[in-house]
């Protein structure tokens, strides 16, 4: 927040000159939201940049209009507020922008329409482009957006289709009769949120060694790939965990990773089967593992949202000892519907 109060410091001394420094005022207000509360539908950038820019012209228009007094100023203010919200873009530091268009003295006076398209303009950039690259090193999302769906369709995630809908959301956002600062997907992901804990609250009882399939089949990484295919042929399973032979978890091999060109399929050209020899050469090193005592609750987002169909489940050590599968999900919260219904 610091570098971008010092930026708009410099560059409103560059056009306004010594006598007038305190031209970051309206800025300190942005950068608060900016570098505080970049989740804010009021920090976006189309918000900041947008709403300080239409602020700081209709200020100027007002100015141009009735001069630097008391009504010019109110009628600037509001103009500003009503324009904001009609573009989307509402700001609350852009209110003091357009004042400071009518009331900020000879300094910003002599700038004229400049006012708006350089101190205003280059500040509002200046600051969303530093809270792009700020937020997003550490760690925060910015600019603020739902989470994509993985297969990239329209359709809202999994856990996002049951429960409350996006219409009834809409319904209780309007029914307050007032802009709430909160953007409606990150309203959304709350109220899922809120469902989940619920669930792992309910089912607390019900945890990975109870569905589990303890007789699991598996794969060495030095196993060749014919082995592997047969055994996922023959158990008619879709995927096998790779293993050392201490039975430590080292990687999963699936149906798709047989086929090479996966990760970037060509639409017009089929898959083409892998000229590996060895499993490790074609596993997925990177595995979703969950552990005997997780409730299945805490399995829920990974098979749902997530896409995945198998989770290995190990010991402490690392070693597999189950695994579940979409099927052991379904059953299990199909068959039990309350802890107590699970027979162990």
């Amino acid at each position: 927040m610091g570098l971008g109060l010092l930026c708009t410091e410099w560059l409103g001394h560059h056009w306004l000159g010594g006598t007038s420094p305190w031209f970051i005022a309206p800025m300190g207000a942005s950068a608060v939201l900016l570098f505080m509360l970049p989740a804010s539908p009021l920090a976006q950038p189309w918000s900041v940049v947008g709403g300080n820019l239409v602020s700081a012209l209709i200020g100027w228009l007002v100015y141009r209009w009735l001069g630097d007094g008391g009504t010019a100023a109110a009628l600037a203010a509001a103009l500003s507020v009503a324009a904001m919200v009609a573009l989307r873009c509402l700001h609350p530091p852009g209110g003091a922008v357009a004042l400071t268009a009518v009331l900020g003295g000879s300094a910003v006076h002599r700038l004229e329409l400049a006012f708006a398209l350089g101190p205003v303009l280059v500040n509002s950039v200046c600051m969303v482009l530093l809270a792009l690259l700020l937020n997003n090193i550490t760690g925060r999302r910015y600019p603020h957006h739902g989470a994509a769906p993985p297969h990239r369709t329209s359709d809202p995630l999994p856990t996002h289709r049951a429960g409350v809908l996006p219409s009834d959301l809409d319904a209780a956002l309007a029914s307050f009769g007032e802009v709430l600062d909160i953007d409606r997907d990150d309203l959304e992901e709350i109220m899922v949120r809120a469902q989940l804990h619920a669930q792992r609250r309910h089912w607390a009882g019900v945890r990975c060694e109870h569905i589990m399939s303890r007789d699991v089949v598996s794969v060495g990484p030095n196993d060749s790939v014919d082995e592997a295919w047969q055994r996922l042929a023959h158990h008619k399973v879709k995927a096998l965990p790779v293993t050392e032979a201490d039975g430590r978890l080292v990687g999963i091999v699936s149906l798709h990773d047989f086929f090479i060109g996966q990760s970037a399929p060509v639409p017009q050209r089929p898959p083409l089967l892998s000229t590996a020899r060895r499993v490790f050469e074609i596993m997925s090193r990177r595995v979703i593992t969950a552990l005997p005592h997780q409730t299945v609750a805490d399995l829920v987002p990974g098979f749902s949202d997530g896409g995945l169909h198998h989770m290995p489940v190990v010991d402490a050590q690392g070693r597999v000892v189950g695994m579940v599968t979409q099927s052991d999900l379904v059953a299990a919260l199909f068959k039990n519907r309350s802890p107590e219904g699970l027979a162990v």
